[in-house]
C-alpha cells in the first residue's frame, strides 16, 4: 500500500486538546502513526508547515440526501468528508410502489426529480457505497417520509396495526444499517404524530442503541412544550436524542433560549442522554409551506390548492398564518421558485412582494404559493447574534449546516458553514478556539452519530483529513451571493486519498 508522510503540519487532532506540531502518515485508507516517528523509506511526504492538518469535517446535519450520491463538491469543498443525511423527517427510503408520492413529500428540501427513491434502507446504503465517492454518509430514518410510504399524507393518528407496521419497517431500516431515526414535527404529516405514535418508534431506536433527531413541533412561541416534550420521549424511551437546529425563533422568544439551555441541561443531570446542533447564522431556510396550517397540506399541492381556491377556506388560512408567525414580513425572504415567470421575486422579502404586488404581505405569499403549487422555497432572519453566540460555545452543541439545494438562491452555509466557523467566529470574534471548534464538527458528532473509525487523527482511524491555514480561513458567502467559494483551505483526503486540492 501506498505511504504518504504530511510533515510538519500544526495538528489539531479533534480531540479539542491545544495544537501541537506533529507528523502524520497515512498508509492506504487508514491512518499509521501521529506524532515523531521514523518514516518508511519508501513514501511520498508533503509539507504542511505553516497549516494546520484537522480531521475531516463531518456534516452531522445535512440534507444533501441526493447530491452525496452526485458527489457534488460544494462539501468536501469546505472540508467536510462525511454527513449524516435524512434528517427532519425527510429520508429518500422507505417508498410505496409509487415513490412520486415520496418525491411530493420531500423535493422540495431535496431539489430532487422523479427518478429517485429507494424501497428500503438497505437499497439506498447500497447505492451510497456504490456510488458516493467525496462523503462517508450516515442516514437517519425520516418519520415523514416513513408515514408517507405506508399511509400516504394522512394527517391523523394511526391505528395500532398502522402503528404494528411503522415499527417493523424502522426496525428492518436501522437493522440494515441506518445511523437512527428522525422526525420533523413542523412538516405534515408527521405534524400530526401524537406522543404516543412517537414514543413507541423511539422505543425501536432505543432497542437498537442508535440516536433519535427531531426538528421539533416548534422553536417559536412552543419552543418550551416542544423541548419538554422530546425530552418525556428520551426519558421513556431511554434513547440518545439530538434536537436539531436549536434557536429560539422571533424577537418575541429570543428570552425563552436561556430557559431552554436550563432544561436540556437539568436533562442531562438527570441522565437523559440529550444534545443539540446549531448552524453558525442567524438565519435559517426551508420550505414556504411550512408558515401555514399544517391541517392545510395533507394531501399534498393539489389538496392545499383546492384549499386556497375556496375564499372561505383562505381567509381562514390567511387569519391563522398571521397569528402564527413569529418573524415579521421583512424578515422571510424567497429563496427560490419553479416557474421562469418568477424567478424576478427571488431575493425579495415578504413586505416588498406585498408592496410590488399591492397586496398584504400574507396574501401576496399564498398568492405565489398558488402561482408556484406549494413549491417555494424561503429563508428567515429567526435569531439574534447573541443567541447564536451562546448556543455555538455550549458543551452540548455541535456545528452543523442543514444545508440544502434549490433552485434558485440557497442559503450561504451550503458553501460557507464550516470555513465561517473556523475563520471569522475563531479568529475575530473569538467565540470559540480553534480546538474547541474543530472538535465540534470531527470527534463530537463522529462520537454521538457511532461514526465509528472518524473525527480523531489517531492511528487506526480512517485517514479522513482536512489541511488548511488558519489564518485566512474563511467562508465568505452571503445571502445575497451564496455561492461564494470558501477560502483558506489547502487539501481534504477522504479515506487515504487526495479528494481536493485548492
Amino acid at each position: 500500500m501506498t505511504a504518504l508522510l504530511l510533515r510538519n503540519g500544526t495538528l489539531l487532532d479533534g480531540s479539542g486538546g491545544p495544537a501541537r506540531r506533529a507528523d502524520v502518515l497515512l498508509v492506504g485508507e487508514r491512518i499509521a502513526e501521529v506524532g515523531e516517528f521514523q518514516p518508511p523509506a519508501e513514501c511520498q511526504t508533503i509539507d504542511c508547515a505553516g497549516l494546520t492538518v484537522a480531521p475531516g469535517f463531518i456534516d452531522a446535519h445535512s440534507h444533501s440526501d441526493i447530491q452525496v450520491l452526485e458527489n457534488r463538491r460544494e462539501k468536501i469543498a469546505q472540508g467536510v468528508t462525511a454527513e449524516v443525511v435524512g434528517n427532519c423527517g425527510f429520508s429518500a427510503y422507505p417508498c410505496g410502489q409509487d415513490r412520486s408520492e415520496l418525491q411530493k413529500y420531500a423535493n422540495g428540501i431535496f431539489r430532487g426529480g422523479d427518478e429517485w427513491g429507494w424501497r428500503t434502507a438497505g437499497e439506498y446504503l447500497a447505492a451510497v457505497a456504490k456510488q458516493a465517492t467525496l462523503a462517508s454518509v450516515g442516514s437517519l430514518v425520516g418519520h415523514g417520509s416513513l408515514r408517507v410510504a405506508l399511509f400516504g399524507h394522512r394527517q391523523q393518528p394511526l391505528q395500532p396495526a398502522e402503528l404494528d407496521r411503522m415499527e417493523q419497517t424502522l426496525a428492518d431500516a436501522l437493522s440494515a444499517g441506518a445511523t437512527g431515526f428522525s422526525t420533523g414535527l413542523m412538516y405534515a404529516p408527521g405534524s400530526s404524530a401524537p406522543f404516543e405514535e412517537l414514543l413507541r418508534l423511539c422505543r425501536v431506536v432505543a432497542k437498537h442503541d442508535r440516536i433519535y433527531t427531531t426538528h421539533m413541533r416548534s422553536y417559536a412561541g412552543q419552543l418550551l412544550e416542544s423541548i419538554d416534550e422530546q425530552i418525556e420521549l428520551a426519558r421513556r424511551a431511554g434513547c440518545r436524542l439530538q434536537i436539531s437546529h436549536l434557536q429560539a425563533v422571533g424577537r418575541a422568544n429570543w428570552p425563552k433560549q436561556e430557559e431552554a439551555l436550563e432544561r436540556i441541561e437539568r436533562a442531562r443531570r438527570d441522565d437523559v442522554d440529550v444534545a443539540f446542533d446549531s448552524y453558525p447564522y442567524i438565519a435559517g431556510s426551508t420550505v414556504m409551506t411550512q408558515l401555514l396550517p399544517q391541517w392545510t397540506l395533507e394531501g399534498g399541492a393539489d389538496s392545499l390548492l383546492a384549499l386556497l381556491a375556496d375564499s372561505g377556506k383562505r381567509e381562514n388560512i390567511a387569519s391563522e398564518t398571521v397569528a402564527a408567525l413569529a418573524q415579521n414580513w421583512n424578515d422571510i425572504f424567497i429563496s427560490a421558485v419553479g416557474s421562469p415567470g418568477n424567478q424576478g421575486v427571488v431575493g425579495r422579502n415578504l413586505a416588498e412582494l406585498a408592496q410590488q404586488r399591492d397586496r398584504k404581505p400574507v396574501d401576496a405569499m399564498l398568492d405565489l404559493l398558488i402561482e408556484e403549487r406549494g413549491l417555494v422555497n424561503m429563508l428567515s432572519f429567526n435569531q439574534s447574534e447573541e443567541n447564536l453566540r451562546k448556543l455555538l460555545v455550549h458543551p452540548l452543541c455541535n456545528v452543523i449546516s442543514d444545508g440544502f439545494y434549490v433552485n434558485g438562491r440557497p442559503h450561504p452555509r451550503l458553501y460557507g458553514t464550516f470555513p465561517l466557523l473556523l475563520g471569522p467566529i475563531c479568529r475575530e470574534r473569538h467565540w470559540l478556539t480553534l480546538p474547541e471548534a474543530v472538535h465540534k464538527v470531527t470527534a463530537r458528532p463522529a462520537e454521538r452519530f457511532r461514526l465509528t473509525g472518524r473525527g480523531r487523527l489517531m492511528p487506526g482511524y480512517y485517514a479522513d483529513i482536512t489541511i488548511f491555514d488558519a489564518n485566512t480561513i474563511d467562508g465568505p458567502a452571503t445571502y445575497e451571493a451564496p455561492e461564494t467559494p470558501p477560502r483558506g483551505l489547502r487539501m481534504v483526503f477522504r479515506q487515504g486519498a487526495l479528494a481536493a486540492t485548492f
